[in-house]
């Protein structure tokens, strides 16, 4: 019975430690977009400047987003443009940003 009691005890409290367990650390503020900003080192290289394409979509109310740089492990990935539909009526896309040593992504807003 004493044996039986001990496996029992052993399953359930090795069960409550089988539990994932995780801590991570982050360093600034995620750029998920209106407005806030993180530490970006060097600034991103110069955005091109090229007409946008033509609209190829059958419906209107689509705006051209201009390609952008964004901050990708430790270097800047290209952003091409496109053309995205605003999320809700009256909304305006605000290009990404970078500005005193910290990068602000872009978002839409009134």
């Amino acid at each position: 019975m004493k044996t039986k009691l001990l496996a029992l005890l052993l399953l359930a409290g090795s069960s409550a430690f089988a539990a994932h367990f995780s801590v991570g650390v982050g360093i600034g503020v995620p750029a998920y977009g209106y407005g806030y900003g993180y530490y970006a080192a060097p600034p991103p290289p110069p955005v091109a400047a090229y007409a946008p394409p033509a609209y190829p979509y059958a419906t209107p109310g689509y705006t051209w987003i201009n390609g952008y740089w964004y901050p990708y492990g430790g270097h800047y990935a290209w952003r091409g443009g496109y053309w995205a539909r605003p999320p809700y009526a009256g909304a305006r896309w605000y290009a990404p940003r970078y500005y005193g040593g910290r990068y602000y992504g872009g978002y839409w807003r009134r």
